[in-house]
């Protein structure tokens, strides 16, 4: 596992996924919690700061590279307000994939909180009326707000929003494995120090893609093929960093066929089911040549053909792939394991 620096290519992935959260905060709902991804949790939950009065908003001083070192001229009536966002304190100014909005502070007599103004630039300058507003800005699955107040002068606002990025890839026996075969679910949380999030923050996660996220400790599971190769790792993004981390798998992919002679062609309309030492259910299909990818290990192979019933204890050894072949007649199962109906895929 490494972290690299925030790369250019994590633009294009915070793109993606404002693309799916892109729509205001539902009526009713507070805007400064987070933004609601289909599917998936809020990006993020944040306490809503102090209220400040107007003769105390803090002026920031102009930084070096400061995108409103100079701020326009407003409208009659309006203050020119600059918004910007950093990872960190020393970290440079984010330059694209930001989503702004601004909301009244006061909820409607529905009670939902009006949309000012929004604005998908990284530096915008909005044009407010002196009032208090929340200002909220999503930068993929992260996002912050701050409630503010709007005097008589124009000033700027820099926030800071901690989020990194993470791809996530798997191996087994130091092969990648094909990115269309494996999967990931992202917790929060630590899987080894037990404090771990029963519900998935990012679900069905691929190998290989960028996922931007509030930063943080999480851990992801690695779901391999369709049979039990499931592994956990943790997981810490840091802000303004890419962590690339691969996990290690230890299985293997295998066939099962059902054959009359060594080698030879597969029987059709036979029903399967993979079964571990002390019986349990691993996989079933009903299809005539169906492929898992197991766990290293012990299992038996159970093949039900012409209503009879057929079976073959095997080993998976982790990157070992290959067929397993029942042969016909060769071990006819008791018929405790006759009776038993598989549910198929």
């Amino acid at each position: 596992m490494r972290a690299a620096l925030l790369l250019p290519m994590l633009w294009a992935a915070v793109a993606s996924v404002q693309a799916q959260s892109d729509q205001a905060p539902p009526s009713g709902a507070l805007p400064f919690v987070g933004t609601q991804v289909p599917g998936r949790p809020l990006a993020g939950s944040m306490a809503l700061p102090a209220l400040i009065a107007p003769g105390q908003q803090p002026q920031v001083p102009p930084k070096a590279g400061d995108p409103h070192s100079i701020l326009p001229q407003p409208p009659a009536g309006k203050v020119a307000i600059g918004m910007s966002a950093r990872f960190g304190d020393n970290d440079p100014f984010i330059p694209r994939g930001l989503v702004w909005r601004i909301f009244a502070d006061r909820p409607e007599a529905s009670g939902a909180y009006p949309l000012v103004a929004e604005a998908a630039d990284p530096a915008p300058v909005f044009f407010l009326s002196p009032g208090g507003y929340v200002v909220h800005v999503s930068y993929g699955l992260a996002s912050v707000a701050r409630r503010i107040v709007v005097g008589e002068e124009s000033r700027r606002e820099q926030l800071l929003l901690s989020a990194g990025g993470v791809t996530l890839h798997s191996d087994v026996s130091d092969k990648p494995i094909p990115a269309q075969k494996v999967t990931y679910d992202i917790f929060e949380g630590s899987f080894l120090q037990g404090r771990a999030a029963s519900r998935p923050f990012y679900r069905g996660a691929n190998s290989g893609e960028l996922i931007v996220l509030p930063a943080g400790s999480y851990y992801v599971v690695s779901t391999y093929g369709e049979g039990n190769a499931v592994i956990q790792a943790d997981v810490a993004v840091a802000p303004g960093k890419v962590t690339d981390a691969t996990l290690h798998h230890r299985a293997g992919e295998i066939a099962l066929r059902l054959v009359k002679v060594a080698g030879g062609d597969p029987l059709p309309d036979t029903q399967w089911s993979v079964l571990t030492p002390g019986g349990d259910s691993v996989k079933e299909s009903i299809n005539t040549l169906p492929t898992f990818v197991l766990a290293e290990g012990e299992y038996t192979a159970v093949a039900r053909y012409e209503g009879k019933t057929y079976t073959k204890e095997f080993t998976v050894e982790s990157g070992k792939d290959g067929p397993v072949e029942v042969m016909l007649g060769e071990q006819v199962a008791p018929p405790s394991l006759d009776a038993t109906e598989g549910s198929g895929d």
